[in-house]
């Protein structure tokens, strides 16, 4: 171990628990409508939004209104974002030509920016026009990001009242996160990036002239530019001609290839910095270019790559810390903090441990550099790779695909079990109350006694919405998997053969049913099968688990308080702690233990038999 890399980790995780109060109260602030040092500027503004949408800010939702709220916006979104990907081509900001994407491309990508997913079937830098990338996709992920975050609000408002039945407005809440939060961060640290090289400009794309021009090889086009193909006898898996029925070869349309010599290069430019700090920031992790924070214009320098990792981490630590002061119960709240934190930790050292061990395939070898960056190393990889899935964020800085299996099972992990290590925004705490919730009603059964939350008494609509929101996107990860990898049309998209392009496949869909956005990046996704199921995975993962906070909290919004008891299960300290860590992996394990046993965990075996994928 290097001490460069401990003082990193160190600094990294160090600055993150610093700025959790800070930024925690601040947020708190404003969700609770109190002054903050902002409102003399931006305050005139609510109120200019108010008037001009027709909402009133004092009148109050309940949970399905505010549900409902949700979901429209979110399909606004998706609509929205289907037409501009659709009809690119002949909008503006279109200054290389690009051509609209196709039905199921579209479908994808339009709800996966929608819910914060940012899942990309795509290459950015040659598919989306800056139209599709700023005012399509940034202006959503600022949107979305603030969703997440206004449903969180509302949760946390709704388990501090009693005998109500209304949670807030949701289009106040989103207001406010807009205003006050979304933009100001977004704009803050999008500052330091551009200073660090990132672009930011509206230019076309630069050409640069190669130092060693060379000679490839291209498909011929016609006069309308389209492919030209001429039949050529049809190759069977040795090379050989395939011969029919008749005794002659079978012939097929073939490419026509010739040559073409190379001079120049295009260089992808664009307002990248600000969409980089917004997909940071706020858990949205969609890249600008197709290998995404591994590029060196998203990610230039090893200053610039520590300010994107820490940017991860820092609102959805924050809202923990805000969740404790909405509910009125810090210690609460720095308990969840706390078992977040050891499983986020303990999933980085298994994963930095695995990917620092010697590969017996391959001659032991060290380090593993595959897929990754020279300008950030083995560490850094995996810190990101870690901190993306642990968080809901999606970016990635290195190929998980070219991981060690122990070690590309820890991203996977974290997503499988919900990206509750803080998560993304919003949706990693009120995701984490499904299992604070199973974790009471285990509790309660132990002791015999009626299980309470917050001095609330649950019940059996509390228990059934929580295991909803666990299990269903759990069913959106595994269920296409299983299919998936039993059609031609999703076996033909895997890259790798036996466990690897099984985890392929199971991390495609972990992902997507839990908002993710990264990849293995060893499946070819941008094809009408996995287009479609990626994206119906997607809706599942997003308003499943908002409809069932929501349902949860409408209804303990409504109930009496009671006071704590003897029988009353503290849900602070270490007792609760434990318990609570205990249930999410012993469910997780249930659920995806035989799934991974397939995948990495048989995967690290062969290796070590000298088999690899």
């Amino acid at each position: 171990m290097k001490s460069t890399d401990l003082l990193q980790i160190l600094l990294f995780f160090g600055l993150g628990i610093a700025l959790t109060p800070v930024l925690g109260r601040f947020l708190a602030r404003v969700f609770k409508g109190e002054k903050t040092f902002l409102s003399p500027l931006l305050f005139p503004v609510e109120k200019l939004v108010y008037r001009l949408t027709g909402v009133d800010p004092e009148e109050e939702m309940s949970w399905l209104k505010y549900m409902w709220a949700v979901v429209i916006m979110g399909t606004l979104g998706y609509v929205y974002l289907t037409v501009v990907f659709m009809t690119q081509k002949w909008l503006p900001l279109n200054t290389q030509g690009l051509g609209n994407l196709s039905w199921h491309l579209a479908f994808n990508t339009a709800w996966s920016i929608a819910c914060n997913a940012d899942w990309q079937s795509y290459t950015g830098e040659t598919t989306l026009s800056y139209w599709s990338q700023t005012l399509g996709i940034s202006v959503h992920q600022f949107i979305s990001g603030a969703t997440g975050l206004a449903v969180l609000v509302a949760v946390g408002r709704a388990l501090a009242r009693h005998t109500v039945k209304t949670i807030g407005n949701f289009w106040v809440d989103l207001t406010r996160c807009t205003l006050y939060v979304v933009v100001p961060l977004s704009i803050l640290w999008a500052i330091p990036l551009a200073w660090q090289g990132v672009p930011q400009t509206w230019k076309p794309y630069l050409t640069a002239y190669l130092v060693e021009p060379y000679t490839g090889q291209v498909q011929k086009t016609d006069d309308k530019g389209q492919p030209v193909t001429a039949p050529a006898p049809k190759l069977d898996d040795q090379g050989k001609p395939v011969i029919g029925s008749d005794g002659k070869s079978v012939m097929t349309d073939q490419p026509v290839m010739v040559d073409q010599r190379v001079e120049t290069q295009p260089l992808p430019i664009g307002p990248v910095a600000s969409f980089e700090s917004c997909k940071q920031l706020f858990t949205n992790g969609g890249g600008w270019y197709g290998v995404n924070s591994a590029h060196p214009y998203e990610n230039p320098t090893p200053l610039a790559n520590f300010l994107e990792m820490l940017a991860i981490i820092v609102v959805p630590m924050a809202q923990v810390y805000m969740f404790g002061l909405l509910i009125g119960n810090k210690r609460h709240a720095w308990c969840l903090f706390s078992v977040m934190l050891a499983l986020y930790l303990l999933s980085f050292g298994v994963a930095w441990y695995a990917e620092t061990r010697p590969n017996p395939a391959l001659d032991n070898i060290m380090p593993h550099m595959e897929g990754k960056e020279q300008r950030f190393g083995v560490m850094n990889s995996v810190l990101w790779g870690v901190s993306c899935t642990a968080i809901d964020n999606g970016s990635v800085n290195s190929m998980h695909d070219s991981w060690m299996p122990i070690a590309g099972l820890m991203p996977m992990w974290n997503i499988l079990i919900g990206e509750i290590m803080f998560g993304g925004i919003g949706c990693g705490v009120y995701c984490m109350l499904f299992h604070v919730l199973i974790t009471v009603f285990i509790a309660g059964l132990m002791i015999g006694r009626t299980p309470e939350y917050l001095g609330k008494k649950l019940g059996a609509w509390e228990a059934t919405w929580a295991v909803i929101g666990v299990l269903l996107p759990n069913a959106a990860a595994l269920i296409p998997t299983a299919i998936s990898v039993m059609l031609p049309a999703g076996i033909a998209s895997m890259n790798n053969a036996g466990p690897h392009g099984l985890s392929e496949v199971l991390y495609a869909f972990g992902e997507a049913a839990n908002n993710n956005g990264s990849a293995f990046a060893g499946l070819n996704a941008n094809v009408p099968w996995y287009d479609v199921t990626l994206g119906i995975a997607i809706i599942i993962g997003r308003f499943a688990p908002i409809v069932a906070a929501l349902a949860i909290v409408g209804r303990m919004a409504s109930k009496k308080t009671v006071e704590p008891s003897a029988g009353t299960l503290p849900v602070h300290g270490w007792t609760f702690g434990l318990t609570l860590t205990g249930v999410i992996v012993v469910v997780a394990a249930l659920t995806f233990f035989p799934a991974l046993c397939l995948g990495p965990l048989l995967e690290h075996g062969l290796m070590a038999a000298g088999r690899v994928f």
